[in-house]
């Protein structure tokens, strides 16, 4: 053995082999005798198999796992072998066999470990890595070390507002059963017996099973726990835990909006990548509910799906927004606040009433759906007719008082003919009107919804373009006004009744920008008397104060002498 494993007999040197390497700045020293395979190696947490041969400088060997035919198992990096150990093996890889050197500072000390090592004894260990198991640290503290013993599929992890099913085993350090379940299902970010869970639960995937070594903070901490099962045992204060957890499975939740108003939990994953787009006809089977459970609506359960096209107000827009982030053939549940829903008021549906200001819950199969053509597909000509009918979709949002929606659709029409390049004479001049329009309406919905500045910006794309457009100076003048920009809308306004004399709405403009001016001439006009008066109070103060100051000093001058 002592050959194979090239240790010297007592008083002879090490037959060395291989250039030695100092590791650190501690004193510690490896000689690779064989090289490893592959690139990885070990990190603190993980739990290494090694077979080894430690010796003194002499040659007298005083321990190895060799002889006992048994390899030896530790943590590494947790302290429960010398420090020497710890640094030089976290170096090797797979199958590598080293000679170590180990300076007393990184071994056993001023002390040594009698009888087998004096005091001060710099060490030489040969040590082979035969394997390690993978331990995660995942709380970067030491207090949850995970271990894997099933690898999971694919790469996802739940996130905190997912629902997941697990199974897990509870035991004490030495083997006594604390708690064990069959399926439990929770959610993520609300835990489930104790801290460890939902924080490991997150760095696993769907089928993995995994041994958690869980210190008490992270467990029952000081309190501890007492048993609520008869074949369990008491968890004493501040006890480390072995926690077996296996991921059965988990219900993604995300959030539709970016309000948290609607919410998506998936039932069942859909095909491959793809989702439906504003304009995609969707074929889905749903079910409405209310929180009580009670079914106010179902559709497409029938002889065929209920069909609707996405962004066209065919349906509650919580409902509209979740399946376009659908993919085909999933199966979800929509939790949908009032605001995305019904509303302030009641809702009659096919089989109950939704009471007013009401969340909903639907369950959404979305069965096909055909997206809009993209832009790239379409011909020149066809882009303009796309304009066109998303223009007019504009219009009549804004007729129903719906500016948000209205602007998003003349901002979708202008995406079809904002790059014309390929565009024919005629189709430029097409695209011209058609952009001069958009920009227009747009801008109305910009001042509709107070966007003055949004508002500006879109009248003066149109007067680049048409200088003269009455429209385009009344509204930029419209939105100049309520941004106190009092120049530019007397000029916008002046170059509209130039081009427009009798046009009756830019005089009305014109009449309250009048009245906008002697305001603010009137609050200036006070706001600097104001200042003028407290400046000449306080010249009138000091002049005071100074006559005060003249009259005071020959009285003390008289009263000295």
């Amino acid at each position: 053995m002592e050959d194979r494993l090239n240790i010297p007999n007592d008083g002879e040197e090490m037959g060395e082999t291989g250039n030695e390497k100092e590791i650190g700045k501690d004193g510690l020293k490896k000689k690779i005798i064989k090289e490893g395979d592959g690139y990885e190696t070990p990190s603190n947490g993980d739990e290494v198999e090694v077979h080894y041969v430690g010796s003194l400088l002499n040659g007298t060997r005083f321990d190895s796992s060799y002889d006992r035919d048994v390899p030896f198992k530790f943590k590494l990096g947790l302290g429960h072998v010398i420090q020497g150990w710890d640094d030089g093996i976290k170096t090797m890889k797979k199958d590598e066999k080293a000679l170590f050197t180990i300076p007393p500072a990184l071994a056993y000390g001023e002390s040594g470990s009698p009888p087998s090592i004096p005091p001060n004894a710099t060490l030489k260990f040969e040590i082979e890595l035969i394997s390690w198991t993978k331990v995660k640290d995942i709380c970067k503290d030491g207090g949850i070390l995970k271990t894997i013993i099933t690898e999971g599929e694919n790469w996802e992890t739940p996130k905190d507002p997912d629902e997941v099913l697990v199974k897990y085993e509870a035991r004490l350090d030495d083997g006594c059963l604390v708690s064990e379940s069959e399926e439990v299902e929770f959610i993520v970010k609300d835990g489930c017996f104790c801290p460890a869970l939902s924080r490991a639960v997150k760095t696993m995937k769907k089928g993995e099973k995994t041994l958690l070594t869980v210190k008490p903070q992270y467990a029952f901490g000081e309190k501890g726990r007492e048993p609520t099962g008869d074949n369990e045992c008491v968890v004493l204060p501040n006890t480390t835990l072995q926690i077996t957890l296996e991921l059965v499975s988990w219900k993604t939740v995300s959030e539709v909006t970016t309000d948290s108003k609607v919410q998506k939990k998936i039932l069942k994953e859909g095909e491959g990548y793809d989702r439906p787009n504003d304009g995609a006809a969707v074929q889905v089977k749903l079910i409405g509910k209310l929180k009580d459970g009670t079914v106010f609506m179902k559709k497409g359960y029938e002889d065929v799906p209920f069909e609707f096209k996405i962004d066209e107000e065919q349906v509650i827009d919580g409902l509209d927004r979740g399946v376009k982030t659908m993919k085909k053939g999933e199966v979800s549940t929509l939790t949908i606040h009032p605001d995305y829903a019904f509303g302030l008021t009641e809702s009659h549906q096919d089989f109950a009433t939704v009471p007013a200001n009401c969340t909903v819950y639907y369950d959404v199969e979305l069965v096909s759906f055909e997206k809009e053509k993209d832009m790239w597909e379409l011909t020149t000509q066809e882009k303009i007719e796309a304009s066109g009918r998303k223009k007019e979709e504009g219009n009549i949002l804004f007729k129903k008082q719906k500016y948000e929606r209205a602007s998003k659709r003349y901002e979708k029409a202008l995406s079809f003919i904002e790059y014309d390049s390929a565009f024919n004479d005629d189709e430029k001049q097409q695209a011209k009107v058609l952009k001069i329009s958009c920009n227009l309406n747009n801008a109305a919905c910009k001042l509709k919804l107070r966007d003055y500045k949004q508002a500006v910006k879109l009248c003066t794309k149109v007067l680049d373009s048409d200088s003269k457009n009455v429209k385009a100076l009344y509204r930029r003048a419209q939105a100049c006004i309520r941004l106190v920009d009092l120049d530019v809308a007397e000029m916008d306004i002046k170059k509209a009744l130039e081009i427009d004399p009798d046009n009756r709405d830019v005089k009305l403009e014109y009449k309250l920008l009048r009245e906008k001016v002697k305001e603010y001439n009137k609050k200036d006009a006070q706001f600097y008397g104001n200042i003028f008066a407290k400046m000449n109070k306080m010249e009138h103060l000091n002049s005071a104060n100074g006559a005060r100051k003249q009259e005071a000093v020959p009285m003390t001058i008289n009263s000295k002498a």
